[in-house]
């Protein structure tokens, strides 16, 4: 699948008939594409050259690069300076929003900001409480939360004002995200919980790692149930696991993410387990495409994202279609010559 009429750099695309916004990523989803989606770790820099590099790992295998804000309450480059440097070259980036660390002020600044230099996606985040980062001495903000965070998106795009009130002479026109954790306790108010979020504005969804597919479907069910895909693209979150000792880590240290005995055993016993990481990763992603109501996949691969262009491309989701990237009408040219 091409998209004959994407956009050069600097020109934005028209919005469609029910759109929100001019960006790739959401023509993508509304044309039923199964869409890719991945993680640029913001540089400890002031180099915009680090940026660049970073996305180029991806080129031509994901449709939109999330830029994350602060994560697990660290300090980066802001996510907003990222998909500012993205945006310049074409890129699509999805600007993540943190509501530890800003107030209701800043965030819509930064939304109309973001919005004024092509930034035509948001995800919208509660956020990590800050003793979990490497500031801990930080005052946390939690002005909002990722409900009214959204709300709030949602009102200025769509009621053209602040919050206040004050009337804005041109709204941002963006497409609105969560996140959510089908495999989080209790797994039964799941499906409620992504409900509100879909309610409070969120027309696209990306999950937390997803290593146990049975979960994930009771989750679907119970989202289809209550209507939701027919209403937000669900994008399933999938990484590669490096080890076994790493898998053994991350489910005892990081909240929300569950990985079942049988995939660390699956991966005890590869004689290469960061290959074998990749295999599964490769084979979840695969299961994924044919479940209902997945509109695509996440591919969150901290410390290993030069791996995401292997697995999608081992993985086969993206069929013959090549995703937007600086280079992509040079590459279609030599495509088409050979």
């Amino acid at each position: 699948m091409i998209f004959d009429d994407e956009p050069v750099p600097g020109y934005p695309l028209p919005i469609l008939p029910g759109h929100t916004s001019p960006g790739r990523f959401e023509r993508v989803l509304r044309a039923g594409a199964f869409a890719v989606t991945t993680e640029l770790a913001p540089p400890d820099s002031a180099d915009p050259e680090e940026v660049f590099r970073r996305a180029r790992i991806f080129d031509g295998y994901v449709d939109a690069i999330n830029a994350t804000d602060g994560s697990g309450a660290n300090c980066h480059m802001s996510s907003v300076a990222v998909c500012a440097l993205l945006t310049r070259i074409g890129y699509a980036p999805v600007m993540q929003i943190s509501c530890r660390d800003k107030n209701r002020i800043a965030i819509q600044g930064d939304i109309l900001g973001a919005a004024a230099m092509g930034v035509c996606n948001i995800l919208c985040l509660t956020g990590d409480d800050v003793g979990a980062g490497d500031h801990p001495q930080a005052k946390p903000v939690f002005d909002l939360d990722s409900m009214s965070l959204l709300a709030m998106a949602r009102m200025m795009r769509d009621e053209h004002h602040l919050q206040s009130g004050r009337p804005l002479t041109h709204s941002p026109r963006v497409f609105l995200g969560a996140a959510e954790n089908p495999f989080a306790p209790p797994q039964d108010w799941r499906a409620d919980r992504l409900a509100k979020k879909v309610a409070a504005g969120a027309q696209f969804i990306q999950t937390q790692w997803c290593y146990d597919v049975p979960m994930l479907r009771n989750f679907l069910r119970a989202a289809e149930d209550r209507g939701l895909p027919e209403k937000a693209f669900i994008l399933v979150g999938v990484g590669p696991l490096a080890s076994a000792k790493s898998a053994e880590w991350i489910r005892r240290h990081v909240p929300g993410v569950h990985i079942p005995d049988a995939v660390v055993e699956r991966l005890a016993g590869a004689q290469d387990q960061r290959a074998e990481g990749k295999r599964i990763c490769i084979d979840i992603i695969q299961e994924l495409r044919e479940l209902k109501g997945v509109a695509g996949v996440h591919v969150m691969a901290y410390r290993q994202e030069e791996a995401v262009a292997e697995i999608i491309d081992r993985s086969r989701v993206l069929n013959d279609r090549l995703p937007w990237h600086p280079d992509r009408e040079q590459l279609l040219k030599e495509r088409q010559a050979s």
